[in-house]
This record gives structure tokens, sequence and C-alpha cells, in this order.
């Protein structure tokens, strides 16, 4: 069986803390076996971590579009920031990535609302529909409908934006993934949650203000 997390964030996001030697230990002690780097609009830290540990790194980047969020993986290349949700959903697609919707229906967290991620039902490959960071607002119930209705496979990704908590939550998949057989994988996959504990659901904020305050290492193979 294989562990996948589809959404995690690196120190290269500014709301990361995740580093190059997080993502190796994680590999190579096999608490993950596949782990998708989705930072915010980049996707720089991600593919030097494909070039380091090759499949089992997805790279990936979390796009902030006029609409709300959005996740590219299998990425060769950063798509910008800014663009309308249907732009941004044809730059995926044209890098021939897929379409995942990270916690859809949040208002913290900048998800798609049900009118934005019904306009592009068609062409959404993966939706989230348990996030490891999700208390205050947990639209998962909403998400598996919507998954069923639309006949589109879940997943269960961390949001991991720091080590504290990692690895609690992920699919559970029968053989290894790629970018053609991940989504038809998930139909079938098992999906756990738990939740990191206190400081892994505040890291965002904490990595925010320690990166202001100069505190904390921004350099992108931080150990």
């Amino acid at each position: 069986m294989y562990r996948v997390d589809l959404h995690t964030h690196s120190l290269a996001s500014p709301d990361g803390a995740l580093t190059a030697a997080h993502y190796r230990r994680m590999i190579t002690e096999n608490r993950l076996y596949c782990i998708a780097i989705t930072d915010h609009n980049t996707t720089d830290f991600a593919s030097q971590m494909h070039a380091e540990l090759g499949n089992r790194i997805i790279v990936g980047e979390e796009i902030t579009t006029l609409d709300g969020e959005i996740i590219g993986l299998f990425l060769r290349r950063t798509i910008p920031a800014g663009l309308s949700l249907r732009e941004t959903v044809q730059a995926i697609k044209q890098q021939h990535g897929l379409v995942y919707v990270p916690h859809p229906f949040e208002t913290v967290r900048k998800g798609l609302s049900l009118a934005a991620l019904d306009t592009i039902a068609d062409d959404v490959d993966i939706i989230e529909i348990r996030n490891g960071r999700a208390l205050m607002q947990n639209r998962a119930a909403q998400a598996e409908e919507w998954a069923a209705e639309h006949d589109v496979p879940g997943a269960a990704s961390s949001d991991s934006h720091g080590w504290h908590g990692w690895g609690r939550t992920y699919s559970l998949l029968t053989h290894e993934p790629t970018r053609v057989t991940l989504a038809g994988l998930l139909d079938t996959a098992k999906h756990h949650r738990r939740l990191p504990g206190v400081r892994g659901v505040l890291y965002p904020k904490m990595n925010r203000l320690l990166k202001r305050a100069g505190l904390q290492k921004r350099h992108r193979h931080a150990a």
C-alpha cells in the first residue's frame, strides 16, 4: 500500500516551514511514499526536490486565482497568480497537469465557492475531501457530496506547513501513482485523517510572523 499526501508547503511558501531535510526524512523513513509539494504560486522548490528524489515528489503549485485557490499537480513550470479560475485551469491542462481542488467551500482559506467550482466541474480531476488542518471550517461532508455528484475522486491531504503532526492525513493507494493513474487509484483509496495538534493547525500564522521578524530561514535546502 502507498501513502500519498497531495498538499504540503515548504519554506518557499510565505507561510510554510517544511525543509528539504524534512521531505528527505519523510521519504527515507517511508512515512509517506509520495508527496506533492504545492507551494503558493511557485514550483521552484518542488522542482528541485523532484530532481533529487524523483517520482516520490510530485511537482505542484497552489495557485491564487481571482476566484480562490486551486492546485495544479504534475506541473513543469510555475503558473502565475492573479488569473481567472478558468484561465488557471486551462494553464494546468496545457501542461498536462491534474486539477486538484484544495479545501473547497472554505472562506477562511480562500477555498472555491460552490458557484465557482461548478463552472469548472468538467475539468476537476481530484477534490480534497479530507484536509488535515480543517478545524473551524470543516467542509468534508459537502466536499464528499460534490465529489459523488460529479463522479470526481476525493483525496485526503495534510495541508502541512511544518513538521509537527505531518504524516497523519493521507490517502492509501493500492499501487504507485503516476500522472495517468493517480485519479483512478483515488477512486478505491482509503482516506486517513488525524488532526496535527494545535501547533500543526497554527503553523501558517506562526511561520508568517517568524519570517517577518527574520527569525526563520528561507533558503531552499535548509536542514
